[in-house]
């Protein structure tokens, strides 16, 4: 018997894997940011989950990847209408409003986006009825009776797992949702349910992958909500109309509309071109890129939905934490919500997006403080990176204007810090790729800063200042050129290292320092002391000198 159980498992575990998965390495990559919720103005929430999605496909880019990054808003649901109406502004109209904020987010930050979606165009209704059919033609759709806890604020039916029993004031027991606090209430109602149940076994075989959702904590937290959760329940994906009037209808009843979270996740389709077949030259996604909150959403229900179309899951989804400010959560009541763009008048666009990409690490929550934020961009963009620059650039130490090629000057210097910077400048680009691939983003910029601190170090060392006062001496002269040629080498791999976290930033101090645009792939992250090539000798212009300047504790 038992040998019989296995042989069926491996027969399914093969069954799925020819159904919806793909043998051959991707292509193309498709990157996404979770589309963003227009009830509300953009916050520095936001804003990192749409820097850390543009980060990832800048670095894929550098590898030569073909990279499609999609980003949007979700418009549909009870609480875009509850906001339009306090707004006093008719529904599409506030739609219009909200969506441009985030649109004029992303431009300001340099989310280079390929595309940006809006679930109240009309290419989505019209993915999403398709989408629909699919799932009904296939037998995964049926009209039942559903019951269960619901809770308003966050749109959801909830299981038993997922909610807490609290005293309210008053000293009633109530039952929340445990991820928001939100209360919710008891709810039987006719409705389109979805045959989640019978997708158990693929969902495990998807996941079965550590790499599948990252980090592994949010792993473990999905692994053991589909062992757990979804045998014996099958997942409402309808509503009354007159219970969600903001809403598409199911295509074959328009007293039910489609549950926001089988239509907003469609997106990631629609934005491909969905159903038509161009979709497929970046299907399916590499990676996509969610807060905790949503993970459920994303982890159980929208793979799910693909298997059941017979389409291929993400590769991977990377989860994140949420921001705190102070310490505290971030709330309107409290009126502490962080407007990134309130937040990058006092610290400019390139110093709030590496603050939020060094300082967040995904496996918990980050947290957000205007004197730490200070401390961060004027010790490591301000007073390391922009300091070395201005030391090795300025007219009495460099006249020339000269970036000098390292390896004439390879050997000049003996010191046991200039060879221990070469030797740093030599694995930097190494060492960031590691941590790239494992989406470690502060740990990108420690090891950057560790080699522009020890250039620091080396030039403080030789004093290039006293040097440059006696170049009729050889050997004053050649020290000098040694002690620049190394400390513009570790600008320049450290800005393409850089670049995916801070490109505006990174691609000026490039410019600058004449790396033509074709040098800028990963591959340029080799030292020359490692390629052993002259290039040709470059010069820079010393008015266009871009430096980040430090930011005045307010």
């Amino acid at each position: 018997m038992a040998q019989f159980l296995s042989r069926r498992l491996k027969i399914l575990q093969i069954r799925i894997l020819q159904r919806h998965y793909t043998n051959d390495a991707l292509k193309n990559v498709y990157i996404s940011t979770p589309i963003f919720y227009v009830n509300a103005a953009p916050h520095i929430g936001h804003l990192y989950s749409a820097a850390l999605a543009d980060c990832i496909a800048r670095y894929r880019s550098m590898l030569g990847h073909t990279t499609f990054l999609s980003t949007g808003t979700d418009e549909h649901g009870n609480k875009v209408k509850t906001a339009a109406n306090l707004a006093k502004i008719p529904i599409p109209d506030y739609c219009t409003q909200v969506s441009k904020q985030f649109k004029e987010m992303c431009d300001k930050f340099s989310i280079n986006y390929s595309a940006f979606i809006r679930t109240t165009e009309q290419r989505h209704f019209d993915a999403v009825h398709h989408f629909w059919n699919v799932l009904d033609t296939k037998g995964y759709i049926y009209l039942g009776k559903y019951s269960g806890w619901y809770c308003t604020s966050d749109e959801a039916f909830l299981t038993n797992i997922e909610l807490d029993e609290i005293t309210d004031a008053s000293g009633k027991k109530i039952k929340v949702s445990k991820e928001s606090g939100h209360s919710v209430e008891w709810t039987e109602e006719d409705n389109y349910k979805f045959r989640l149940s019978n997708l158990k076994d693929e969902l495990k075989y998807w996941i079965k992958k550590d790499t599948t959702v990252q980090p592994e904590k949010y792993h473990k937290i999905l692994y053991k909500w589909i062992e757990e959760d979804i045998s014996s329940y099958d997942l409402s994906i309808s509503r009354p109309t007159s219970r969600v009037p903001w809403s598409i209808s199911t295509p074959q009843n328009k007293n039910q509309s489609i549950y926001v979270w089988l239509e907003a996740l469609v997106n990631y389709l629609t934005v491909l071109g969905y159903p038509d077949n161009t979709y497929k030259q970046f299907w399916p996604p590499s990676l996509q890129v969610i807060g905790k909150d949503i993970l459920k959403f994303h982890g159980i229900y929208w793979p799910a939905f693909l298997i059941a179309a017979g389409l291929e899951p993400p590769r991977t989804i990377l989860c994140h934490g949420h921001w705190t400010v102070d310490n505290k959560k971030m709330s309107k009541s409290i009126g502490n919500v962080i407007s990134p763009f309130e937040a990058a008048a006092n610290f400019t666009e390139e110093g709030l997006r590496y603050f939020i990409l060094r300082e967040a690490v995904p496996h918990s929550n980050a947290n957000y403080s205007n004197n730490k934020i200070v401390r961060t961009i004027n010790a490591e963009l301000a007073d390391t990176l922009g300091n070395l620059i201005s030391r090795c650039t300025g007219n009495i130490i460099n006249p020339w204007g000269e970036v000098p090629n390292p390896m004439e000057f390879v050997d000049v210097l003996k010191s046991d810090i200039a060879i221990q910077t070469i030797e740093s400048i030599n694995y930097l680009g190494e060492k960031a790729q590691s941590h790239y691939k494992d989406y470690k983003l502060h740990s990108v910029a420690d090891v950057t800063m560790n080699v522009l601190q020890m250039a620091n170090k080396m030039v403080e060392y030789h004093k290039p200042w006293v040097l440059s006062k006696n170049l009729d001496n050889r050997n004053s002269f050649m020290e000098l050129k040694a002690v620049i040629s190394i400390a513009l080498e570790s600008i320049r791999i450290s800005a393409l290292v850089l670049y995916p976290i801070i490109p505006r930033l990174a691609n000026n101090i490039l410019d600058f320092l004449s790396i033509p645009k074709e040098n800028r792939t990963w591959y340029d992250t080799i030292s020359q002391y490692q390629k052993k090539s002259l290039p040709d000798k470059r010069h820079f212009d010393r008015n266009g000198m871009i430096l980040f300047k430090r930011i005045k504790a307010s």
